[in-house]
C-alpha cells in the first residue's frame, strides 16, 4: 500500500461555524494539520482567529496576519531571512521569546516559479532518531540553558526540554542569531543529521497551506526565484493541547488520517 504524502496524511476538513473537529484532533495528537481552498486573504485570517487567539507579528499587518514575501536587500539583515527568497534552515518560529506562539498557520496564496518548497521536521522523529543512533548526543541537547536564541535581548534555552508527564519540546533556530555552548556544539552535526533523515517536503499550491504546532515541528523552506506570496498566522490556541510530544513514543508522521477537502 503506498505511503500517504505528507500533506495527504494530515489533510483536513473544516467544520463551521463550529470550531474546526479534525482540525483539533490533529493538533493535539499529530501537531500538524494540512488545508486547503484558503483562497483569500478574508479566508486565512477567519480560519486563523478560529482555532487560535492571533498574536501581532513585529512584521504582521493591521489584521495580524503576516505577509510572507521577498523584500529584497532588506531582508539580509539578521532575523529577516524569512523575507526573502534564499533557503532557511528549519528553525522554531520566534525562537527568541520566552514563550514562543503555539501555534502556526502558513497558507499559499501565489506559489514561486521555482522552489520555494516547505521543509517541516517533527521534533518527536529528531529525538527518536537520536536516542537510537546519538544517545550522548541527545543528552548534551537537553542540558539546560545550552543555547541562546536572538541577540543581546534574546533567550537562553536548549534544544530540547522535558516536560511532566513524559514529555518533551524542541526549540532551535540555526541562524546567525543562534550561540551554542561548546557542550552542545560537537554534537551539532549529528543534529543536523537526524533532521536531514526525517525531515519532509511539501509544495503548496495557491490556497493550501499548514498549521503546527509550533513546539514540536520545525519549519523550513527552499530558495525560490518568482514572486511566492505566502500568508502566516500566529497564536495561542482556543482548545487545550498537551506540551509538546511524548517520549520515547513512535511519531505517525504517515498514518493516514481523515481526509477532505471543502472551502472556508
Amino acid at each position: 500500500m503506498p505511503t500517504l504524502s505528507l500533506f495527504e496524511a494530515h489533510r483536513t476538513t473544516r467544520t463551521l461555524p463550529e470550531q474546526p473537529r479534525d482540525i483539533v484532533t490533529q493538533l493535539q495528537t499529530q501537531g500538524l494539520a494540512t488545508i486547503e481552498g484558503l483562497m483569500t486573504r478574508t479566508a486565512v485570517l477567519a480560519l486563523a482567529q478560529r482555532v487560535m487567539r492571533v498574536v501581532p507579528h513585529r512584521d504582521s499587518d493591521s489584521d495580524e496576519l503576516t505577509t510572507i514575501q521577498d523584500i529584497g536587500r532588506r531582508a539580509r539583515q539578521p532575523g529577516l531571512g524569512g523575507l526573502g527568497n534564499g533557503e532557511l534552515l528549519p528553525h522554531t518560529e520566534r525562537s527568541s521569546e520566552p514563550r514562543p506562539p503555539r501555534l502556526m498557520l502558513l497558507v499559499c496564496q501565489r506559489p514561486a516559479a521555482t522552489g520555494g518548497d516547505v521543509i517541516l521536521t517533527d521534533g518527536q522523529a529528531v529525538r527518536d532518531y537520536l536516542a537510537e543512533h546519538s544517545p550522548a548526543a541527545l543528552e548534551a541537547l537537553t542540558l539546560p540553558n545550552t543555547a541562546f536564541y536572538g541577540d543581546g535581548g534574546g533567550h537562553p534555552s536548549q534544544v530540547f526540554t522535558l516536560h511532566p508527564g513524559q514529555r518533551a519540546s524542541i526549540r532551535l533556530r540555526q541562524d546567525s542569531l543562534a550561540a551554542f555552548s561548546p557542550l552542545v556544539s560537537v554534537y551539532l552535526p549529528q543534529l543536523r543529521q537526524a533532521i536531514d533523515a526525517v525531515q519532509q517536503r511539501l509544495t503548496l499550491e495557491a490556497g493550501q497551506g499548514y498549521l503546527l504546532d509550533n513546539s514540536r515541528w520545525l519549519h523550513a523552506r527552499t530558495a525560490f526565484t518568482g514572486d511566492r506570496v505566502c500568508l502566516r498566522a500566529l497564536g495561542t490556541p482556543r482548545f487545550p493541547m498537551p506540551t509538546g510530544f511524548p517520549q520515547g513514543a513512535p511519531s505517525q508522521v504517515g498514518a493516514p488520517t481523515t481526509v477532505g477537502g471543502g472551502t472556508l
